[in-house]
């Protein structure tokens, strides 16, 4: 199967161009922000609330997601060349970085509002995915982070990963990460559940899931396998996601009163 090759400038007036890429991100903001109006009302939320919300995480994923891909995926490279975090276009942002953004964003609005911190990730956790379902869309379109050679039906040749066909990794991660993963978490918080259940199901239900597709997805060239021919940074670093996302639901559930 062929890539469907598709300019990564989706607009471009004069000198001025859009990427893709950027407006996933836009995509992904936007799908939240009218999921979290959905929200807000069965939490008691105001829309105000919301869109607060919104503008902390939405600089907490920048800001983190850029950092982090620069610190734990081509740490050299923007040493050598350190203007090239700020060319987010180019694609290179890293969930994990962007997560622990989000997480200091979370406590920034928490002082400010008063609410605790797992009230406030039990709320958004659902809309998460959605945001990494347009992520991972304009990682296709970027052609990057590809998967393996494969001889499956759906395997493309990518424009930058050789002659051969490959697994399309990406979509697997956007299938995976996010509609499923949303489709899990909505479902399940649409009862009360104990505080910080959610927050844990989603550390858990990512964590999972992408050490699944990085068994068939190339891993970073800076690093290549850590170990056993199939070890990841990116399994390296979901590991404590996975470990803490169980955690959090057992003491969820063992808390007085849950």
């Amino acid at each position: 199967m062929l890539y469907p090759t598709i300019d990564p400038v989706a607009i471009s007036l004069g000198p001025i161009s859009v990427h893709w890429y950027g407006l996933m991100y836009l995509f992904g903001f936007t799908g939240a922000w009218l999921l979290g109006r959905v929200r807000a009302a069965r939490y008691g939320w105001t829309a105000e609330q919301v869109e607060d919300l919104l503008f902390y995480g939405a600089i907490g994923v920048i800001l983190g997601g850029r950092l982090g891909y620069s610190l734990f995926y081509d740490f050299t490279n923007n040493i050598e060349h350190p203007l090239n975090i700020l060319k987010i276009w180019q694609g290179g942002m890293s969930f994990h970085g962007g997560l622990l953004g989000v997480l200091i964003a979370f406590w920034l609005f928490s002082r400010k509002t008063g609410k605790s911190y797992f009230e406030i990730s039990d709320f958004i956790a659902p809309m998460v995915p959605i945001g990494l379902f347009f992520g991972r869309i304009g990682n296709f379109i970027n052609g990057e982070l590809w998967g393996k050679v494969s001889d499956v039906p759906w395997a493309m040749v990518f424009p930058h990963g050789g002659p051969l066909p490959r697994h399309p990794s990406q979509l697997y991660e956007a299938g995976l990460e996010g509609l499923v993963l949303f489709v899990l978490l909505w479902l399940y918080s649409i009862k009360p559940k104990p505080l910080g259940a959610v927050s844990g199901l989603f550390l858990l239900g990512y964590g999972v899931f992408r050490s699944i597709v990085e068994l068939v997805r190339i891993p970073d060239q800076q690093y290549g396998y850590f170990a056993f021919d199939w070890l990841t940074m990116g399994q390296i670093l979901s590991l404590p996601m996975i470990l803490l996302g169980v955690f959090i639901l057992v003491v969820a559930y063992r808390r007085p009163n849950s």
